[in-house]
């Protein structure tokens, strides 16, 4: 038993050490701390850790059950149901009849009447409720394209707030490794205690940073577990790279994927549908023949009689007039919507395709350019100050730099996934998946 309470009680003291003094003990001083790392079983450790999620992963899961999927799957089966019964023909009407009660005179009627619907109606119906389907369909690969965009641009946000908590860490390291350096060469006479304070206040904004990094790494993983539905403690780590850009779609491949868009393909299928209700309309100016057939049994002649008749309305003054005109207007309403729908989705795509590639050139010169110089001007600075050439503001200021070029990389990775979330979820998903 004392050999799990001596180690346990040492680092319980180490926890507790002043700030300058877990500094000067080196990098590992300044370095987030906790029991797991140690090697130390967590009272509340899982038996088997999260698997790592990647981006293809998340997207099939999101994909395969997400509860605003399997809804949208229920709209189109509901309209399968619409599409049988509108096939249905109407029922035939038995009826009975007598004339008379006594039983000498008494006549008993008994018919069995069959609409027929001559003007094709039915078919019409139909091809009406047929358009409803196919608009439930897609709307149902609207939602798929949606949910996809919304995973993609979830995975990535967690990602590089997962990034950005490796950047915190390691800012804190360098500026634990800064204030131990500069608590030794005050304490040696070399420097002023006023850059030690500077050293305790640096590492005190690099911990406040590591923190913000740290919820704002817990917020993406709630969305991406929302997006993805699934239980956020099932998400590992995040398995991709985070400062790969997305693919940018050259002009041919966005006006082939524009054609094919959810938003334009549902406003054909309006028109579609607006086109069938004109046709039943139209149909509906036809009445219905409706058929009899039945037998009358007269008491007084002693035998039954065959009973034949044929009923139709007369359309003298209404020939669904009012019905048709109403039906032909919808349907310019809806042809005049995909004109504005397509126009609309053609200046939103360019301008999404413009700010996808101004992102992704910004993130490669930061990658290219910015990066390496600031990263090689902090070594610099930071050989320098251990050598008595700079003093340590020029340290802190490298160091600002290059961790401000680090956070303008992500910042930019970001936008440029937003970017191409944006684009996916108007063009639909591209053919090649991640």
């Amino acid at each position: 038993m004392r050999k799990f309470l001596v180690p346990l009680c040492s680092a319980a003291l180490l926890s507790l050490l002043p700030l300058s003094g877990r500094a000067s003990s080196g990098p590992a001083a300044a370095e987030p701390w906790s029991d797991t790392e140690a090697g130390f079983p967590s009272a509340t450790q899982r038996p088997e850790a999260p698997q790592p999620l990647s981006l293809a992963a998340a997207i099939e899961r999101a994909l395969s059950a997400h509860p605003r999927l399997r809804a949208a799957a229920f709209e189109v089966e509901a309209s399968d149901g619409a599409v049988r019964q509108a096939a249905l023909p109407p029922n035939p009407t038995l009826s009975l009849e007598q004339e008379d009660t006594r039983r000498e005179t008494r006549t008993v009627t008994v018919l069995l009447s069959q609409p027929l619907e001559i003007g094709g109606q039915r078919a019409a119906r139909t091809e009406l409720a047929r358009r409803g389907r196919d608009l439930a369909q897609a709307e149902l690969d609207a939602v798929r394209t949606e949910l996809r965009a919304e995973v993609v641009q979830a995975f990535f946000a967690a990602l590089l707030a997962q990034e950005r908590v490796r950047t915190a860490e390691e800012s804190l390291r360098i500026a634990g490794d800064g204030a131990g350096a500069t608590a030794r060469r005050v304490a040696a006479g070399k420097l002023s205690p006023i850059d030690e304070t500077r050293a305790r206040v640096a590492v005190s904004t690099a911990r406040i940073e590591w923190r913000q990094a740290q919820a704002e790494q817990l917020a993406a993983r709630h969305a991406l577990a929302a997006a993805v539905g699934m239980d956020e403690s099932a998400i590992g780590a995040l398995d991709g790279r985070a400062e790969s850009l997305p693919p940018l779609p050259d002009a041919a491949e966005i006006a082939r994927r524009m054609a094919e868009a959810p938003a334009l393909r549902r406003a054909r299928l309006d028109v579609e549908q607006a086109q069938a209700a004109y046709e039943l309309a139209r149909t509906r100016r036809i009445p219905d023949v409706t058929v009899s057939l039945g037998a009358k049994r007269s008491q007084e002649i002693g035998r039954s009689q065959a009973v034949i008749g044929v009923s139709l309305p007369l359309p003298l003054f209404d020939r669904n007039q009012g019905a048709q005109r109403e039906a032909l207007k919808r349907r310019q309403a809806a042809e005049q919507r995909a004109e504005a729908e397509s126009q609309r989705l053609r200046a939103e795509v360019l301008s999404a395709a413009d700010e996808l590639r101004a992102r992704a050139d910004e993130a490669e010169a930061l990658r290219r350019d910015v990066l390496p110089g600031a990263r090689e001007a902090y070594i610099a600075a930071s050989r320098g100050f251990e050598l008595g050439k700079f003093g340590f503001l020029d340290v802190l200021d490298a160091q600002r730099t290059w961790l401000q070029a680090r956070t303008q990389l992500l910042d930019a990775l970001a936008k440029a996934y937003r970017g191409q979330a944006d684009l996916d979820r108007r063009l639909g998903a591209p053919v090649q998946q991640p």
